[in-house]
Protein backbone atom coordinates (compact mmCIF):
# COMPACT_ATOMS: atom_id res chain seq x y z
CA UNK A 1 0.00 0.00 0.00
CA UNK A 2 1.34 3.62 -0.78
CA UNK A 3 1.75 5.66 2.07
CA UNK A 4 -1.13 8.99 2.53
CA UNK A 5 0.59 11.79 0.38
CA UNK A 6 -0.59 15.39 0.37
CA UNK A 7 0.03 18.04 -2.35
CA UNK A 8 -0.15 21.25 -1.10
CA UNK A 9 -4.19 21.71 0.65
CA UNK A 10 -4.63 18.76 -1.77
CA UNK A 11 -4.07 15.06 -1.31
CA UNK A 12 -4.27 12.32 -3.66
CA UNK A 13 -5.28 8.62 -4.33
CA UNK A 14 -4.79 6.16 -6.67
CA UNK A 15 -8.65 4.59 -6.72
CA UNK A 16 -8.73 3.53 -11.00
CA UNK A 17 -6.66 0.42 -9.92
CA UNK A 18 -7.01 -2.19 -7.28
CA UNK A 19 -3.06 -2.75 -8.24
CA UNK A 20 -1.53 0.20 -6.37
CA UNK A 21 -4.18 1.86 -3.86
CA UNK A 22 -2.85 5.19 -1.87
CA UNK A 23 -4.73 7.65 -0.52
CA UNK A 24 -7.47 10.53 -1.26
CA UNK A 25 -8.58 14.18 -0.18
CA UNK A 26 -10.46 17.24 -0.88
CA UNK A 27 -10.26 20.05 -3.36
CA UNK A 28 -10.91 23.32 -2.86
CA UNK A 29 -14.23 24.20 -3.05
CA UNK A 30 -13.53 26.42 -5.94
CA UNK A 31 -12.79 23.18 -8.30
CA UNK A 32 -15.24 22.02 -10.58
CA UNK A 33 -14.24 18.45 -10.91
CA UNK A 34 -15.89 17.72 -13.78
CA UNK A 35 -13.96 20.00 -16.14
CA UNK A 36 -14.18 17.25 -18.87
CA UNK A 37 -17.28 18.58 -19.57
CA UNK A 38 -18.88 17.79 -22.90
CA UNK A 39 -20.50 21.10 -23.41
CA UNK A 40 -18.53 24.45 -24.78
CA UNK A 41 -22.32 26.08 -24.23
CA UNK A 42 -22.30 28.66 -21.70
CA UNK A 43 -23.84 27.06 -18.15
CA UNK A 44 -27.50 26.42 -18.24
CA UNK A 45 -27.43 27.96 -15.04
CA UNK A 46 -29.24 31.47 -15.13
CA UNK A 47 -32.00 31.90 -12.21
CA UNK A 48 -34.18 34.54 -12.65
CA UNK A 49 -33.64 37.40 -10.33
CA UNK A 50 -36.29 38.52 -7.62
CA UNK A 51 -38.24 40.97 -9.64
CA UNK A 52 -38.69 37.69 -12.14
CA UNK A 53 -39.56 35.67 -9.50
CA UNK A 54 -41.81 38.12 -8.13
CA UNK A 55 -43.50 38.49 -11.51
CA UNK A 56 -43.65 34.82 -12.19
CA UNK A 57 -46.25 34.63 -8.73
CA UNK A 58 -48.50 37.08 -9.51
CA UNK A 59 -48.54 35.26 -13.26
CA UNK A 60 -48.73 32.21 -11.94
CA UNK A 61 -52.03 33.36 -9.24
CA UNK A 62 -53.70 35.08 -12.66
CA UNK A 63 -53.24 32.26 -14.08
CA UNK A 64 -55.04 29.90 -11.62
CA UNK A 65 -57.87 32.52 -10.93
CA UNK A 66 -58.43 32.63 -15.30
CA UNK A 67 -58.51 28.92 -15.08
CA UNK A 68 -59.89 27.68 -12.39
CA UNK A 69 -62.75 25.69 -13.80
CA UNK A 70 -60.51 23.56 -16.35
CA UNK A 71 -58.51 23.10 -12.90
CA UNK A 72 -61.80 21.85 -10.95
CA UNK A 73 -61.74 24.35 -8.33
CA UNK A 74 -64.52 24.74 -6.04
CA UNK A 75 -65.68 26.98 -3.71
CA UNK A 76 -64.32 25.19 -1.03
CA UNK A 77 -60.87 24.62 -2.16
CA UNK A 78 -58.02 26.76 -1.79
CA UNK A 79 -54.53 26.92 -3.64
CA UNK A 80 -51.07 27.82 -1.78
CA UNK A 81 -47.81 28.20 -3.15
CA UNK A 82 -45.38 25.78 -1.94
CA UNK A 83 -42.38 26.16 -4.55
CA UNK A 84 -40.72 28.13 -7.09
CA UNK A 85 -37.73 26.35 -8.70
CA UNK A 86 -35.92 27.72 -12.15
CA UNK A 87 -34.33 25.48 -14.56
CA UNK A 88 -32.31 25.96 -17.77
CA UNK A 89 -32.49 29.04 -19.15
CA UNK A 90 -34.18 30.44 -16.14
CA UNK A 91 -37.52 28.79 -17.09
CA UNK A 92 -39.64 28.78 -13.60
CA UNK A 93 -42.31 26.24 -11.95
CA UNK A 94 -44.44 26.80 -9.77
CA UNK A 95 -46.07 24.33 -7.37
CA UNK A 96 -49.33 24.83 -5.83
CA UNK A 97 -51.00 22.29 -3.16
CA UNK A 98 -54.42 21.99 -3.23
CA UNK A 99 -56.73 21.67 0.13
CA UNK A 100 -60.46 21.10 0.42
CA UNK A 101 -62.67 22.23 3.22
CA UNK A 102 -59.53 22.61 4.78
CA UNK A 103 -58.00 19.00 4.09
CA UNK A 104 -54.92 18.79 1.94
CA UNK A 105 -55.54 17.01 -1.11
CA UNK A 106 -53.09 14.46 -2.60
CA UNK A 107 -52.74 14.54 -6.45
CA UNK A 108 -54.46 17.99 -6.42
CA UNK A 109 -51.51 19.70 -7.35
CA UNK A 110 -50.92 22.63 -10.03
CA UNK A 111 -47.43 23.57 -11.57
CA UNK A 112 -47.19 26.68 -13.74
CA UNK A 113 -44.59 27.30 -15.73
CA UNK A 114 -43.02 30.84 -16.67
CA UNK A 115 -39.96 31.82 -18.55
CA UNK A 116 -36.95 33.75 -16.97
CA UNK A 117 -38.43 37.14 -17.01
CA UNK A 118 -41.61 35.47 -14.97
CA UNK A 119 -44.32 35.28 -18.34
CA UNK A 120 -46.75 32.05 -19.01
CA UNK A 121 -45.36 29.84 -21.18
CA UNK A 122 -46.31 26.15 -21.70
CA UNK A 123 -49.36 24.54 -20.42
CA UNK A 124 -50.69 24.51 -16.68
CA UNK A 125 -50.73 21.56 -15.57
CA UNK A 126 -52.87 19.50 -12.37
CA UNK A 127 -53.39 15.57 -11.46
CA UNK A 128 -56.57 16.04 -10.68
CA UNK A 129 -59.17 14.26 -13.12
CA UNK A 130 -62.53 14.80 -11.12
CA UNK A 131 -63.72 17.62 -9.06
CA UNK A 132 -64.38 16.87 -5.68
CA UNK A 133 -67.86 16.66 -3.97
CA UNK A 134 -67.39 14.61 -0.72
CA UNK A 135 -68.15 14.69 2.81
CA UNK A 136 -65.12 15.29 4.72
CA UNK A 137 -66.79 13.18 8.17
CA UNK A 138 -63.98 10.16 8.58
CA UNK A 139 -66.38 6.51 9.31
CA UNK A 140 -62.65 5.16 10.00
CA UNK A 141 -60.60 6.39 13.46
CA UNK A 142 -57.18 6.95 13.52
CA UNK A 143 -56.08 4.06 15.30
CA UNK A 144 -57.76 1.29 12.52
CA UNK A 145 -56.37 3.06 9.65
CA UNK A 146 -52.82 3.04 11.52
CA UNK A 147 -53.26 -0.51 11.79
CA UNK A 148 -54.37 -1.09 8.58
CA UNK A 149 -51.14 0.38 7.59
CA UNK A 150 -48.97 -1.22 10.02
CA UNK A 151 -49.56 -4.58 8.33
CA UNK A 152 -48.53 -3.68 4.78
CA UNK A 153 -44.79 -3.52 6.34
CA UNK A 154 -43.11 -6.73 7.85
CA UNK A 155 -40.70 -5.19 10.05
CA UNK A 156 -41.75 -1.72 12.26
CA UNK A 157 -39.85 0.74 13.26
CA UNK A 158 -42.20 3.52 13.21
CA UNK A 159 -45.61 5.00 12.42
CA UNK A 160 -46.57 8.53 11.80
CA UNK A 161 -49.33 10.31 13.08
CA UNK A 162 -52.26 9.70 10.57
CA UNK A 163 -53.38 12.37 8.86
CA UNK A 164 -56.74 13.09 6.85
CA UNK A 165 -57.10 14.13 3.71
CA UNK A 166 -58.65 14.37 0.18
CA UNK A 167 -56.77 11.27 -2.12
CA UNK A 168 -57.66 12.78 -5.59
CA UNK A 169 -55.14 10.90 -7.59
CA UNK A 170 -57.48 8.38 -8.86
CA UNK A 171 -60.32 9.09 -10.84
CA UNK A 172 -62.57 9.46 -7.69
CA UNK A 173 -61.39 11.27 -5.04
CA UNK A 174 -61.96 9.73 -1.32
CA UNK A 175 -61.22 11.21 2.24
CA UNK A 176 -58.78 8.76 3.30
CA UNK A 177 -55.98 8.56 6.16
CA UNK A 178 -52.30 9.12 5.03
CA UNK A 179 -50.01 7.09 7.41
CA UNK A 180 -46.17 6.66 6.61
CA UNK A 181 -44.69 3.27 8.07
CA UNK A 182 -40.94 3.25 8.03
CA UNK A 183 -39.18 -0.19 8.87
CA UNK A 184 -38.22 -3.17 6.45
CA UNK A 185 -39.32 -5.76 3.93
CA UNK A 186 -36.86 -8.31 4.44
CA UNK A 187 -33.71 -6.84 3.69
CA UNK A 188 -35.15 -3.61 1.78
CA UNK A 189 -36.15 -0.99 3.90
CA UNK A 190 -39.87 1.18 3.59
CA UNK A 191 -41.11 4.23 3.86
CA UNK A 192 -44.03 3.36 3.39
CA UNK A 193 -46.76 6.07 2.84
CA UNK A 194 -50.33 4.03 2.93
CA UNK A 195 -53.47 6.16 2.08
CA UNK A 196 -56.68 4.47 4.35
CA UNK A 197 -60.09 4.72 3.03
CA UNK A 198 -61.69 7.36 5.46
CA UNK A 199 -64.95 5.66 5.03
CA UNK A 200 -64.66 1.48 4.99
CA UNK A 201 -61.14 1.13 5.79
CA UNK A 202 -59.62 -0.37 2.48
CA UNK A 203 -56.28 0.77 0.90
CA UNK A 204 -57.08 3.73 -2.03
CA UNK A 205 -53.19 3.86 -2.30
CA UNK A 206 -49.74 3.22 -1.61
CA UNK A 207 -46.41 4.83 -2.61
CA UNK A 208 -42.41 3.81 -0.72
CA UNK A 209 -39.92 6.98 -0.93
CA UNK A 210 -37.18 4.31 -0.48
CA UNK A 211 -36.22 3.56 -4.21
CA UNK A 212 -34.62 0.09 -4.74
CA UNK A 213 -31.67 -0.01 -7.08
CA UNK A 214 -28.54 -2.02 -8.49
CA UNK A 215 -24.73 -1.52 -8.34
CA UNK A 216 -21.04 -1.85 -8.54
CA UNK A 217 -18.18 -0.53 -7.21
CA UNK A 218 -16.05 1.48 -9.41
CA UNK A 219 -12.64 4.14 -9.10
CA UNK A 220 -12.59 7.38 -10.39
CA UNK A 221 -9.01 7.74 -11.90
CA UNK A 222 -5.35 8.55 -10.25
CA UNK A 223 -5.62 11.18 -8.90
CA UNK A 224 -9.01 11.75 -7.62
CA UNK A 225 -10.36 14.98 -5.88
CA UNK A 226 -13.29 15.46 -3.50
CA UNK A 227 -14.77 18.07 -1.85
CA UNK A 228 -14.67 17.62 2.20
CA UNK A 229 -14.12 19.85 4.81
CA UNK A 230 -12.22 20.64 8.44
CA UNK A 231 -8.48 21.60 9.04
CA UNK A 232 -5.64 21.15 11.33
CA UNK A 233 -6.08 18.12 13.23
CA UNK A 234 -9.68 17.33 12.05
CA UNK A 235 -11.39 16.56 9.48
CA UNK A 236 -15.09 15.55 7.88
CA UNK A 237 -16.37 13.76 4.50
CA UNK A 238 -18.81 17.12 4.74
CA UNK A 239 -19.40 18.56 2.03
CA UNK A 240 -20.00 22.19 3.38
CA UNK A 241 -20.79 23.75 -0.65
CA UNK A 242 -23.49 21.54 -1.16
CA UNK A 243 -25.44 21.65 1.69
CA UNK A 244 -26.32 18.31 3.03
CA UNK A 245 -23.98 16.11 1.45
CA UNK A 246 -22.00 14.04 3.35
CA UNK A 247 -20.83 10.41 3.43
CA UNK A 248 -20.25 7.52 6.51
CA UNK A 249 -21.53 4.45 7.72
CA UNK A 250 -24.83 2.99 8.42
CA UNK A 251 -24.56 4.90 11.78
CA UNK A 252 -25.48 8.13 9.37
CA UNK A 253 -22.48 10.22 10.42
CA UNK A 254 -19.91 11.17 8.33
CA UNK A 255 -16.26 9.51 8.30
CA UNK A 256 -13.55 11.58 10.21
CA UNK A 257 -10.30 11.40 10.26
CA UNK A 258 -6.90 13.41 11.73
CA UNK A 259 -5.67 14.08 8.27
CA UNK A 260 -7.59 15.39 4.80
CA UNK A 261 -6.53 12.31 3.30
CA UNK A 262 -9.18 8.97 2.78
CA UNK A 263 -9.33 5.42 1.94
CA UNK A 264 -7.02 2.94 0.72
CA UNK A 265 -8.34 2.48 -2.80
CA UNK A 266 -9.27 -1.58 -1.93
CA UNK A 267 -12.57 -2.74 -3.70
CA UNK A 268 -13.95 -3.56 0.23
CA UNK A 269 -12.67 -0.09 2.28
CA UNK A 270 -16.12 1.65 3.08
CA UNK A 271 -13.58 4.98 3.34
CA UNK A 272 -12.68 4.65 -0.51
CA UNK A 273 -16.36 3.85 -0.83
CA UNK A 274 -17.33 7.27 0.37
CA UNK A 275 -14.48 8.73 -1.77
CA UNK A 276 -16.49 6.93 -5.05
CA UNK A 277 -19.71 8.38 -3.31
CA UNK A 278 -18.61 11.89 -2.75
CA UNK A 279 -16.71 12.96 -6.07
CA UNK A 280 -19.78 11.25 -8.20
CA UNK A 281 -22.61 12.78 -6.13
CA UNK A 282 -20.31 16.38 -6.57
CA UNK A 283 -19.97 15.76 -10.29
CA UNK A 284 -23.86 15.02 -10.72
CA UNK A 285 -24.31 18.15 -8.81
CA UNK A 286 -21.96 20.17 -10.88
CA UNK A 287 -24.13 18.49 -14.14
CA UNK A 288 -27.42 19.50 -12.79
CA UNK A 289 -25.84 23.06 -12.65
CA UNK A 290 -24.17 23.61 -15.26
CA UNK A 291 -26.19 21.28 -18.16
CA UNK A 292 -29.76 21.59 -16.54
CA UNK A 293 -29.87 24.98 -14.55
CA UNK A 294 -31.20 22.83 -11.61
CA UNK A 295 -29.65 24.21 -7.80
CA UNK A 296 -28.91 20.91 -6.80
CA UNK A 297 -30.40 17.76 -5.89
CA UNK A 298 -33.76 19.16 -4.70
CA UNK A 299 -34.03 22.11 -6.99
CA UNK A 300 -33.33 24.58 -4.04
CA UNK A 301 -29.89 24.60 -3.05
CA UNK A 302 -30.21 21.29 -1.28
CA UNK A 303 -28.29 17.74 -0.82
CA UNK A 304 -28.40 14.45 0.90
CA UNK A 305 -26.31 12.70 2.65
CA UNK A 306 -24.77 9.06 1.22
CA UNK A 307 -24.00 5.86 3.61
CA UNK A 308 -22.06 3.28 2.44
CA UNK A 309 -21.28 -0.56 4.23
CA UNK A 310 -25.48 -1.43 3.26
CA UNK A 311 -25.05 -5.68 3.71
CA UNK A 312 -27.12 -6.39 0.55
CA UNK A 313 -26.39 -6.50 -3.50
CA UNK A 314 -28.18 -3.35 -3.46
CA UNK A 315 -28.17 0.40 -3.23
CA UNK A 316 -31.35 2.62 -2.40
CA UNK A 317 -32.47 5.99 -2.09
CA UNK A 318 -34.20 6.19 1.16
CA UNK A 319 -36.24 9.41 0.70
CA UNK A 320 -33.68 11.09 2.59
CA UNK A 321 -30.54 9.86 1.97
CA UNK A 322 -28.51 7.37 -0.63
CA UNK A 323 -27.47 3.74 0.88
CA UNK A 324 -24.94 1.64 -0.66
CA UNK A 325 -24.55 -2.00 -0.80
CA UNK A 326 -21.84 -4.10 -2.37
CA UNK A 327 -21.97 -6.50 -5.22
CA UNK A 328 -22.72 -10.46 -4.85
CA UNK A 329 -19.23 -11.48 -4.66
CA UNK A 330 -17.87 -9.02 -1.59
CA UNK A 331 -15.15 -7.70 -3.59
CA UNK A 332 -16.55 -4.09 -4.48
CA UNK A 333 -18.74 -1.87 -2.71
CA UNK A 334 -21.98 -0.37 -4.74
CA UNK A 335 -20.25 2.89 -5.59
CA UNK A 336 -19.58 3.50 -9.45
CA UNK A 337 -20.68 6.95 -11.12
CA UNK A 338 -23.82 5.25 -12.63
CA UNK A 339 -25.16 3.71 -9.62
CA UNK A 340 -24.65 7.04 -7.27
CA UNK A 341 -26.16 8.78 -10.08
CA UNK A 342 -29.10 6.88 -10.64
CA UNK A 343 -29.68 6.95 -6.76
CA UNK A 344 -29.46 10.64 -6.56
CA UNK A 345 -31.83 10.63 -9.68
CA UNK A 346 -34.55 9.41 -7.51
CA UNK A 347 -34.12 12.60 -5.38
CA UNK A 348 -34.36 14.86 -8.66
CA UNK A 349 -37.48 12.87 -9.16
CA UNK A 350 -39.15 13.26 -5.81
CA UNK A 351 -38.59 16.71 -5.99
CA UNK A 352 -39.38 17.74 -8.85
CA UNK A 353 -42.92 18.43 -10.11
CA UNK A 354 -45.84 17.12 -7.67
CA UNK A 355 -45.38 13.75 -5.05
CA UNK A 356 -46.88 10.76 -7.33
CA UNK A 357 -48.65 7.39 -6.48
CA UNK A 358 -46.25 4.58 -6.70
CA UNK A 359 -48.43 2.74 -9.70
CA UNK A 360 -46.14 0.20 -11.99
CA UNK A 361 -45.59 3.17 -14.50
CA UNK A 362 -44.71 5.44 -12.49
CA UNK A 363 -42.54 3.48 -10.65
CA UNK A 364 -40.79 2.29 -14.08
CA UNK A 365 -40.48 5.91 -15.20
CA UNK A 366 -38.85 6.68 -11.95
CA UNK A 367 -36.42 4.11 -12.15
CA UNK A 368 -35.65 4.99 -15.71
CA UNK A 369 -35.21 8.50 -14.26
CA UNK A 370 -32.19 7.19 -11.87
CA UNK A 371 -30.69 5.63 -14.99
CA UNK A 372 -30.75 8.84 -17.42
CA UNK A 373 -29.26 10.59 -14.56
CA UNK A 374 -26.75 7.73 -14.01
CA UNK A 375 -25.80 8.72 -17.99
CA UNK A 376 -25.57 12.20 -18.13
CA UNK A 377 -23.32 12.04 -15.06
CA UNK A 378 -21.01 9.90 -17.06
CA UNK A 379 -21.42 11.95 -19.79
CA UNK A 380 -20.57 15.16 -18.03
CA UNK A 381 -17.51 13.57 -16.31
CA UNK A 382 -16.12 12.31 -19.67
CA UNK A 383 -13.23 9.76 -18.27
CA UNK A 384 -11.62 8.51 -20.70
CA UNK A 385 -11.72 4.69 -21.86
CA UNK A 386 -9.03 3.59 -19.38
CA UNK A 387 -12.12 4.41 -16.63
CA UNK A 388 -15.88 4.86 -16.72
CA UNK A 389 -16.08 6.17 -20.23
CA UNK A 390 -19.65 7.64 -20.52
CA UNK A 391 -22.09 5.29 -22.13
CA UNK A 392 -26.04 3.88 -21.40
CA UNK A 393 -25.38 0.73 -19.77
CA UNK A 394 -26.09 0.70 -16.54
CA UNK A 395 -23.56 -1.09 -13.88
CA UNK A 396 -21.58 -3.01 -16.67
CA UNK A 397 -18.47 -2.65 -14.75
CA UNK A 398 -19.34 -4.50 -11.93
CA UNK A 399 -20.89 -7.82 -13.16
CA UNK A 400 -23.54 -7.29 -9.95
CA UNK A 401 -24.62 -11.25 -10.10
CA UNK A 402 -22.29 -12.89 -12.76
CA UNK A 403 -24.41 -11.55 -15.12
CA UNK A 404 -22.95 -8.14 -16.78
CA UNK A 405 -24.65 -5.04 -17.08
CA UNK A 406 -28.55 -4.94 -15.28
CA UNK A 407 -30.15 -2.52 -17.69
CA UNK A 408 -29.32 -1.54 -21.32
CA UNK A 409 -30.84 2.00 -22.72
CA UNK A 410 -30.39 1.95 -26.06
CA UNK A 411 -31.93 -1.67 -26.38
CA UNK A 412 -33.24 -2.74 -23.56
CA UNK A 413 -34.81 -6.00 -24.69
CA UNK A 414 -31.05 -6.99 -24.41
CA UNK A 415 -31.47 -7.86 -20.55
CA UNK A 416 -35.52 -8.81 -20.95
CA UNK A 417 -36.99 -5.40 -20.51
CA UNK A 418 -39.74 -3.71 -23.00
CA UNK A 419 -38.21 -1.52 -25.51
CA UNK A 420 -41.74 -0.58 -26.47
CA UNK A 421 -44.86 1.15 -24.80
CA UNK A 422 -48.13 -0.44 -23.90
CA UNK A 423 -50.76 0.13 -22.23
CA UNK A 424 -51.64 -1.14 -19.72
CA UNK A 425 -48.68 -1.13 -18.24
CA UNK A 426 -47.69 -4.02 -15.79
CA UNK A 427 -44.22 -4.48 -15.55
CA UNK A 428 -41.89 -4.79 -12.73
CA UNK A 429 -40.31 -1.31 -11.93
CA UNK A 430 -36.69 -2.27 -13.05
CA UNK A 431 -37.90 -3.37 -16.57
CA UNK A 432 -40.65 -1.11 -16.80
CA UNK A 433 -37.52 1.89 -16.71
CA UNK A 434 -37.27 0.12 -20.94
CA UNK A 435 -39.69 2.15 -22.97
CA UNK A 436 -38.46 6.04 -21.40
CA UNK A 437 -34.70 5.18 -21.47
CA UNK A 438 -35.14 3.67 -25.14
CA UNK A 439 -36.65 7.07 -25.98
CA UNK A 440 -34.13 8.75 -24.21
CA UNK A 441 -31.39 7.29 -26.22
CA UNK A 442 -33.43 7.78 -29.37
CA UNK A 443 -33.83 11.71 -28.68
CA UNK A 444 -30.13 12.26 -27.97
CA UNK A 445 -28.39 9.53 -29.68
CA UNK A 446 -31.11 9.14 -32.49
CA UNK A 447 -30.95 5.27 -34.37
CA UNK A 448 -27.38 5.42 -35.97
CA UNK A 449 -25.04 7.59 -34.12
CA UNK A 450 -21.53 7.59 -34.74
CA UNK A 451 -18.95 5.55 -32.52
CA UNK A 452 -22.39 4.55 -30.41
CA UNK A 453 -24.54 1.49 -30.51
CA UNK A 454 -27.11 1.94 -33.24
CA UNK A 455 -30.82 1.56 -32.13
CA UNK A 456 -33.74 0.72 -33.30
CA UNK A 457 -37.79 2.13 -33.47
CA UNK A 458 -40.89 0.14 -32.31
CA UNK A 459 -43.02 1.95 -35.12
CA UNK A 460 -42.51 5.10 -37.59
CA UNK A 461 -39.58 6.20 -39.36
CA UNK A 462 -36.53 4.18 -38.99
CA UNK A 463 -33.95 6.53 -39.08
CA UNK A 464 -34.17 9.53 -36.07
CA UNK A 465 -31.32 12.33 -35.53
CA UNK A 466 -30.66 12.49 -31.74
CA UNK A 467 -30.26 16.76 -30.47
CA UNK A 468 -27.52 15.67 -27.99
CA UNK A 469 -27.11 14.31 -24.25
CA UNK A 470 -27.43 18.19 -22.98
CA UNK A 471 -30.13 19.18 -24.69
CA UNK A 472 -32.29 15.62 -24.27
CA UNK A 473 -31.57 16.86 -20.22
CA UNK A 474 -32.64 19.78 -20.50
CA UNK A 475 -36.18 18.68 -21.97
CA UNK A 476 -36.44 15.77 -19.90
CA UNK A 477 -35.84 17.54 -16.26
CA UNK A 478 -37.70 20.39 -17.70
CA UNK A 479 -40.80 17.51 -18.03
CA UNK A 480 -40.24 16.32 -14.40
CA UNK A 481 -40.90 19.71 -13.36
CA UNK A 482 -44.24 19.44 -14.60
CA UNK A 483 -44.58 15.84 -13.21
CA UNK A 484 -48.22 15.19 -11.68
CA UNK A 485 -50.02 12.09 -10.19
CA UNK A 486 -50.79 9.66 -11.99
CA UNK A 487 -47.51 9.92 -13.72
CA UNK A 488 -47.83 7.86 -16.82
CA UNK A 489 -46.12 7.55 -20.23
CA UNK A 490 -48.22 9.74 -21.97
CA UNK A 491 -48.11 12.50 -19.63
CA UNK A 492 -44.14 12.20 -19.67
CA UNK A 493 -44.75 12.78 -23.70
CA UNK A 494 -47.23 15.72 -23.20
CA UNK A 495 -45.03 17.57 -20.85
CA UNK A 496 -41.61 17.04 -22.40
CA UNK A 497 -42.94 17.72 -25.58
CA UNK A 498 -44.13 21.54 -24.17
CA UNK A 499 -40.31 21.71 -22.10
CA UNK A 500 -39.19 21.61 -26.04
CA UNK A 501 -41.23 23.92 -27.09
CA UNK A 502 -40.57 26.40 -23.99
CA UNK A 503 -37.01 25.83 -23.68
CA UNK A 504 -36.16 26.02 -27.55
CA UNK A 505 -38.91 29.16 -28.85
CA UNK A 506 -36.84 29.54 -32.07
CA UNK A 507 -36.67 25.90 -33.42
CA UNK A 508 -38.52 23.56 -33.85
CA UNK A 509 -36.07 20.56 -34.28
CA UNK A 510 -36.00 20.32 -30.47
CA UNK A 511 -39.95 19.78 -30.16
CA UNK A 512 -39.92 17.31 -33.04
CA UNK A 513 -37.66 15.42 -32.13
CA UNK A 514 -39.47 14.89 -28.67
CA UNK A 515 -42.24 13.61 -30.38
CA UNK A 516 -40.37 11.45 -33.14
CA UNK A 517 -38.57 9.37 -30.09
CA UNK A 518 -41.80 9.15 -28.52
CA UNK A 519 -44.13 7.82 -31.40
CA UNK A 520 -40.50 5.25 -31.55
CA UNK A 521 -41.04 4.08 -28.80
CA UNK A 522 -45.32 3.35 -29.24
CA UNK A 523 -46.31 6.53 -26.82
CA UNK A 524 -48.72 8.49 -29.08
CA UNK A 525 -49.89 12.21 -30.13
CA UNK A 526 -51.84 13.24 -26.71
CA UNK A 527 -54.29 15.55 -27.14
CA UNK A 528 -53.56 19.10 -26.37
CA UNK A 529 -49.95 18.71 -27.15
CA UNK A 530 -48.33 21.58 -28.23
CA UNK A 531 -47.06 21.76 -32.05
CA UNK A 532 -44.15 23.48 -33.73
CA UNK A 533 -44.72 25.94 -35.44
Amino acid sequence: MNPKTKLGAVAVLAVATLITPAAVSSTSASADIAAGALSADPPAYSPPDAEARNRAVTTANATIAMRSEALLKGQNEKFTLTANVSGAQGLQYLTYTRTYRGLPVFGGEVIVSTDRAGELVGSVSSGQQSRITIDVTSKVDAAAATATARAQVSTVESVSTPRLLVHAATTTPRLAWEVVVTGANGEIPSVLHVFVDALDGSIVDSYDEVRAGTGNSYYNGNPVTIQTSGSGSSYSMTDTTRPGLRCGGQGGTAYTGTDDAWGTGSGTNLETACVDALYAAQTEWNMLRNWLGRNGFNGSGGAFPARVGLSAVNAYWTGSYTNFGRNQANTRQATPMDVVGHEYGHAVFQYSGATVSNTTEAGGLNESTGDIFGALTEHYANQPATLDPPDYLVGEEVNLVGSGEIRNMYNPSAEGHPNCYTSPFNYEVHAGAGPQNHWFYLLAEGTNPVGKPASSVCSGPATLTGIGIQKAGQIFQAGLNSKTSPWTHPKARKATVAAAKALFPGSCVEVNAVKAAWSAVNVPLQSGEVTCP
